[in-house]
């Protein structure tokens, strides 16, 4: 027998033999009461502790974040398994002219495709595949903005391919030519698409911007905001927002206009603070600017922090991700600083969620973690490039296109198909 059912049925046979002794003796009321606190304190030392050490999620679970109805019947879509499918059809980067090099991993001749072969299945119901003709009628008239990081522009190019090699491609309609602020129209349906690259998300001076991206220092301002995208969101009816990896690097915190303290600055004269602080405020930050904004009454979704996965040494120590299939639940899990990046993104979400309640706003979570941290088969790994280049990192943080990142985008039409309801 399963130990925690025996664990269970002990307890609770206990409780109810102390407490039918008592009645039967005719034990004085004080005793009865001493009785039943012991038989509460059992069950809480013995069942919580139970349950979380034989919780299958690796990380703590939020069951009640995102639910699709089915008749009578709900279905948390995050939670789930990936089973083997492999019929469904694919884009390629003939078919869609807007894949990054970096995350066209077929073109740069990775020879397996059994990454492409698998599909989400939520533990109590199936999850749609994205179906572009839907998508295109639910967005018919409105307007979506990625904000974020390239990971975030991963998620906008997945979309743009599928709607592309499914029903049509859009216009570029960009004010720049700068490939990290994009808008693309959609004509048939007067839905505009945008991306603006903002990875701190707060307004972020780089101070060096010639040295290299993963140990320049940054200066960001916690308390303001970045104008690239906050001076233009409030038209928008969808934010998908999003950061999380350009916190690892080395930054000197701002508040007030005046230094708070640093991660990884190395200066003796600035106080010594973790990345969890800054990236705390950058998101309450962001958040305070859609709900402060008046003219703003779209839907804002949280996409959750999207795991890496270098294995046999650090990124810049050789690591890599040569696998070719999922691995197991329990495997690989969300752990160290990773989960704590993810569970202060979830708080900072929940307290937006009640601050924006007072304006009528919404915010969501598409909790991408489940899902992803047991693909360390889905990323570029050195296919991101031609073998004769000079590049000796592998890429274990953005996706293969295509490749699981297209689930996001499944995830994204059914939370779309909820706000209908």
């Amino acid at each position: 027998m399963n130990p925690k059912i025996i664990s269970t049925h002990f307890v609770h046979v206990t409780v109810f033999r102390l407490i039918g002794c008592s009645v039967a003796s005719h034990w004085h009321q004080p005793t009865i009461i001493k009785l039943l606190l012991l038989g509460l304190i059992l069950f809480l030392v013995t069942i919580i502790p139970l349950y979380i050490f034989n919780s299958s999620s690796p990380w703590p679970s939020f069951r009640t974040l995102k639910t699709i109805n089915f008749g009578k019947t709900t279905c948390t879509i995050f939670q789930g398994r990936w089973i083997w499918y492999p019929n469904r059809s694919y884009y390629t980067n003939a078919t869609c002219q807007e894949i990054f090099d970096q995350h066209s991993c077929i073109k740069f001749g990775r020879p397996d495709t059994d990454f492409l072969k698998w599909r989400w299945k939520p533990d109590q119901c199936e999850l749609p595949l994205f179906d572009a003709n839907q998508f295109l009628e639910l967005v018919r008239g409105k307007s979506m903005a990625f904000v974020g990081d390239s990971l975030a522009r991963n998620q906008m190019q997945s979309l743009l391919c599928l709607l592309a090699t499914q029903v049509v491609y859009p216009l570029d309609v960009s004010y720049t030519s700068d490939s990290r602020l994009k808008r693309w129209f959609y004509v048939n349906y007067n839905f505009t698409l945008a991306s603006f690259w903002s990875p701190h998300l707060v307004k972020a001076i780089d101070t060096d911007p010639n040295g290299p991206t993963y140990n320049r220092l940054m200066n960001l301002y916690l308390d303001e905001a970045n104008d690239v995208w906050a001076a233009q969101i409030e038209a928008f009816d969808y934010v998908i927002i999003s950061a999380g990896r350009w916190f690892y690097g080395p930054q000197v915190f701002f508040e007030n206009g005046k230094v708070v303290g640093c991660h990884l600055c190395l200066k003796n004269n600035i106080k010594n603070l973790t990345m969890l602080y800054g990236y705390r405020r950058d998101f309450r930050t962001a958040f305070k600017i859609l709900t402060g904004l008046e003219n703003f009454n779209g839907v804002t979704f949280l996409r959750t922090l999207s795991p890496a996965h270098f294995e046999n040494g650090e990124w810049n120590r050789g690591g890599n991700c040569i696998r070719t299939r999922p691995v197991s639940r329990g495997e690989m899990k969300l752990e160290g600083d990773d989960l704590e990046l993810y569970l202060t993104q979830v708080e900072e979400l929940r307290r937006a969620e009640r601050e924006g309640k007072k304006r009528g706003l919404k915010f969501r979570l598409l909790d991408i973690n489940e899902a992803m941290v047991v693909r360390p088969d889905g990323h570029p790994n050195h296919y991101g490039h031609w073998p004769h280049e000079n590049v000796t990192i592998s890429d274990c943080v953005h996706w293969c296109l295509p490749g699981p990142i297209d689930t996001w985008n499944d995830f994204l039409l059914q939370m779309l198909k909820m706000e209908r309801y």
